[in-house]
């Protein structure tokens, strides 16, 4: 396995991961204020990840077209 497909597989999981509590929240699935802040700063930290891993895919790509040329 590259880096590259690496990068992308362990980006879906997060994604997936983001869906899951989005659901939990959307369904009523949290039991109080607290859990439910909880389930928040996850969303965000993993998003924040997700955007981090997308710029580097992105830079990868980058480079690997300089590279080529």
């Amino acid at each position: 396995m590259t880096l590259p497909e690496f990068i992308t597989k362990f980006k879906k999981s997060l994604e997936s991961r983001v869906e899951d509590l989005s659901v939990s929240i959307t369904s009523g699935n949290v039991k109080d204020m607290e859990q439910y802040r909880a389930v928040v700063g996850e969303i965000q930290g993993l998003s924040f990840a997700v955007e981090e891993l997308q710029s580097l895919l992105k830079r990868f790509d980058d480079d690997a077209e300089v590279d080529r040329s």
